[in-house]
């Protein structure tokens, strides 16, 4: 078992105070967005025996176990961050397995570099994810019903907004979402920008539930992601509730601290809120147009006092466990590699105490109790 040093990406949407109120330091006054916990390449965690991805390289067997590393191929198939919004993240989504490994075959072979600003697929994962709140967490997922989304469009009486109202009307319902979509990404820049002022001025001006257009167009003026967002379900989630992204659902946070796992993957396709490249034919393949219920999961106690997040995927399991003073220890010993995260109190791992935002790697089969009091987020694998 090894105690994890992680990596804190500075990026610019990140809150400056979140992460250093969990981990007890003083801010540096730049943003903390996300700190990483797993074997990713592009910032692994660090351990006493050296990056935790070398680790695995060197013998994936012993630190994935048989089954896992089976199963989803000699690397940790997850990542688990803690991110912390202090403003809005891009409006984006996800593929399937089926098109990231199309979409990755397709750059490859046309001589796209990984790293160029206008290219897609990064890599032939897809990226199932799960956000856990900390705090109140604000974002946006999923669409809702055309008609609700029309009202919430009518009601800021703005004239170019009207052809959309309309289009939101008509049937089938996916249908009129994909139109409003592609009408959005494809308007002229400059009438979407004078459409966007006109919006956030009437959102800013009736507040309540349009409050958070306005939030959006503060930060990215004439943006039509400001637009798009007005179609899907607006979400607050209170501490220890969650949302399951799967392929193809459009979603964006806003604020907030939580836990975050996915598969690992940086496929992102985004639709808006952002000015990064939006290949919009690619996003229109991707996106699932379906109206649906967010779906905010709150965990499933089991008999041992874990609390399970329930996902439809294998690449990740999340859990919780809350340990009261003098509870009896809990035996986690699995036969899949696990990241323990502590967010409250001082639990034990082992003989590893952990305070608030640190965490341990723990290979597959490796014998270990959970002790102290404190509340721990248990990553591991369905394998």
């Amino acid at each position: 078992m090894e105690r994890l040093v992680n990596t804190v990406r500075p990026y610019a949407w990140g809150s400056t105070t979140a992460i250093p109120e969990l981990l007890g330091t003083a801010p540096t006054g730049e943003p903390q967005a996300e700190m990483w916990m797993g074997a990713h390449p592009g910032a692994p965690s660090l351990t006493p025996r050296g990056p935790l991805n070398e680790l695995i390289d060197a013998d994936p067997v012993r630190e994935l176990g048989p089954a896992a590393t089976e199963k989803f191929g000699p690397r940790l198939p997850f990542l688990l961050k803690v991110l912390a919004a202090g403003a809005p993240l891009s409006l984006q989504v996800h593929p399937d397995l089926e098109q990231a490994r199309a979409g990755y075959a397709a750059e490859e072979a046309a001589g796209i570099p990984v790293d160029a600003p206008h290219r897609t697929y990064k890599d032939a994962n897809h990226k199932p994810e799960m956000i856990c709140a900390l705090t109140p967490f604000e974002g946006f997922c999923g669409f809702r019903a055309p008609a609700e989304a029309a009202d919430t469009l009518a009601a800021l009486g703005v004239d170019s907004l009207k052809p959309y109202v309309d289009l939101l009307h008509a049937h089938p319902e996916e249908d009129a979402l994909r139109e409003v979509l592609t009408a959005l990404l494809t308007a002229d820049p400059a009438e979407m920008t004078h459409t966007v002022a006109e919006a956030a001025a009437a959102a800013d001006r009736l507040g309540g539930a349009h409050a958070p257009y306005a939030v959006l167009a503060h930060h990215f003026p004439g943006d039509p992601g400001v637009i798009a967002a007005m179609l899907l379900h607006h979400v607050t989630l209170q501490p220890g509730e969650a949302l399951y992204l799967g392929a193809g659902v459009p979603h964006a946070y806003l604020s907030g601290l939580g836990v975050e796992i996915m598969a690992n993957s940086d496929n992102v396709l985004r639709c808006g809120l952002t000015p990064k490249h939006v290949d919009v034919p690619e996003l229109l393949r991707v996106v699932r147009f379906e109206p649906a219920d967010p779906g905010v999961l709150r965990p499933e106690a089991s008999p041992s006092g874990e609390e399970v997040y329930d996902t439809p995927i294998d690449e990740f399991r999340l859990s919780r466990l809350v340990r009261a003073e003098g509870a009896a220890p809990t035996d986690l010993t699995a036969a899949t590699p696990q990241i323990l995260l502590a967010t409250a109190g001082r639990p034990k791992a082992g003989e590893i105490t952990l305070s608030p935002g640190e965490s341990v790697f723990v290979p597959a089969g490796e014998p270990v109790e959970l002790t102290a009091a404190g509340t721990v987020f248990r990553a591991t694998v369905v394998a």
